[in-house]
């Protein structure tokens, strides 16, 4: 099974008439605005949430999602915004994707990280799919919010860190394999939670 890559591309700044970029110091939490623009499960997306949290809850990063159109029109101190392309359902018989292709990106200006992510939803699905047998088809939709929701928290670390590097395992390896993005557990790494600590409590400047 070929890994699957997850990595930052250059790419133009989505705008969004409420969003302030995510800063150094997120003492008050981290809000993710979800802009979904295609069919995705309910089910799904609470397992991706509940996921996202899970690995970044030895940060003590805690996140709070909204959905775009429910979002109220205000600025919020600490902002990313997930986009999330193509069809985030499990669906019953395979759809054709690109393999090579990333499953999610975080945009760039000038090199420089913004809060913007894009998620390959046809992608992610794909390989979680492939990883998948027997007993599995019957957890489909859990596994497809368990592997959306370690590819947003990959590209969430990206983002506060505002580094394109990637870790050595774990959640922000610049590789995943459809078994990594279903299987029981993918933490993040000890030397990225620390990281991510760091830039959290502000002592980390902004690159």
């Amino acid at each position: 099974m070929r890994p699957v890559l997850i990595y930052p591309l250059l790419a133009v700044c989505l705008v969004f008439a409420t969003a302030a970029t995510a800063t150094s110091h997120l003492a008050s939490g981290l809000t993710v605005i979800l802009d979904f623009r295609g069919a995705h499960s309910d089910s799904s997306i609470r397992e991706m949430e509940r996921e996202s949290g899970s690995i970044l809850k030895t940060t003590g990063l805690k996140l709070d999602w909204r959905l775009r159109d429910d979002a109220p029109k205000s600025a919020y101190p600490n902002l990313v915004v997930m986009t999330f392309n193509g069809n985030c359902k499990f669906l019953p018989a395979p759809r054709g994707y690109d393999e090579f292709g990333p499953l999610a990106f975080t945009e760039t200006t000038d090199h420089v990280i913004q809060s913007f992510g894009q998620v390959d939803c046809d992608h992610v699905v794909e390989a979680a799919r492939s990883a998948m047998f027997g007993a599995d088809y019957a957890h489909a939709e859990l596994l497809v919010g368990r592997a959306l929701g370690r590819v947003v928290v990959h590209e969430i670390v990206h983002m506060l860190t505002r580094s394109a590097e990637h870790g050595r395992d774990g959640v922000f390896e610049a590789a995943l394999s459809g078994r990594q993005l279903i299987a029981p557990s993918l933490p993040l790494s000890a030397v990225d939670a620390d990281r991510l600590m760091s830039v959290m409590s502000g002592c980390e400047s902004e690159q």
